[in-house]
């Protein structure tokens, strides 16, 4: 059974938020659709264990914001890839409070959606919520949506573990040449053009040497190979040894 065959299959991008009293927190979600016109209704699904889950089960409520195709990885990485439970991952990042008081992220989206739900269904190791629309609005009419099939083939980003479309490498008919494997030590006196790029293979972070990592203290035309052991992804917080070369 080819596992691939599931990116065949087409999603939008979203930010799923809601609240717990004055608490806020939200992931990204790529299960998201309408499910009844009058009254509008839309459902989307969630990781049992995800911090959101629990506000929204509290709440009985949500907001769902659409991303804008032109979004970076670096902006959806604290959405994706980092918990609730350890950073404040609206600290930085422009949203407004809706008639319900759940948080609203206007920021690199296109449009929203106000929700309080009416159902919610178990299934396996996610939830779903259906929720009765009251509120939504267009935030952006320039920006088209971002697709996962965009966020997979050009931002080349990867699904998080709790994801529904999550898949492990092991199902995967991966290339040899694309599968981990262990870091080859070239020389650090290389030409940055021959230094090779590494990949995150979490979230689908590229390290390029001609960029470095300045925030880390990284300058530009340091070999992947020479950056300390301690350093970690700026999207989603792993090691070195979650990055596999990159071409």
């Amino acid at each position: 059974m080819k596992f691939e065959t599931f990116f065949k299959l087409t999603y939008g991008l979203y930010i799923l938020s809601s609240k717990d009293g004055d608490k806020f927190n939200g992931h990204i979600s790529n299960t998201v659709f309408q499910i009844t016109a009058e009254p509008p209704r839309i459902t989307v699904a969630t990781h049992s264990n995800n911090l959101t889950t629990e506000f929204i089960r509290k709440s009985k409520l949500f907001s769902v914001s659409v991303l804008q195709k032109d979004v970076t990885l670096d902006f959806m990485g604290v959405w994706g890839f980092k918990s609730g439970r350890e950073v404040d991952k609206f600290k930085n990042v422009q949203y407004k409070t809706g008639l319900t008081g759940v948080p609203i992220v206007t920021e690199k989206c296109i449009a929203y959606y106000e929700c309080e739900v009416e159902e919610e269904i178990v299934i396996g190791t996610h939830v779903m919520f259906i929720g009765r629309v009251v509120d939504m609005d267009i935030l952006n009419n320039e920006n088209e949506p971002l697709t996962y099939a965009h966020y997979r083939t050009v931002i080349k980003g990867v699904s998080p573990a709790n994801s529904p479309t999550y898949i492990s490498d092991k199902k995967l008919n991966t290339p040899d040449e694309q599968k981990v494997k262990p870091l080859e030590k070239e020389k650090s006196d290389l030409p940055v053009k021959d230094m090779k790029k590494y990949r995150c293979t979490v979230c689908g972070h590229i390290y390029d040497p001609v960029d470095g990592d300045p925030s880390a203290g990284i300058p530009p035309g340091t070999a992947f190979e020479d950056i300390p052991d301690n350093w970690t992804c700026p999207i989603c917080g792993v090691t070195k040894e979650d990055f596999i070369p990159y071409d």
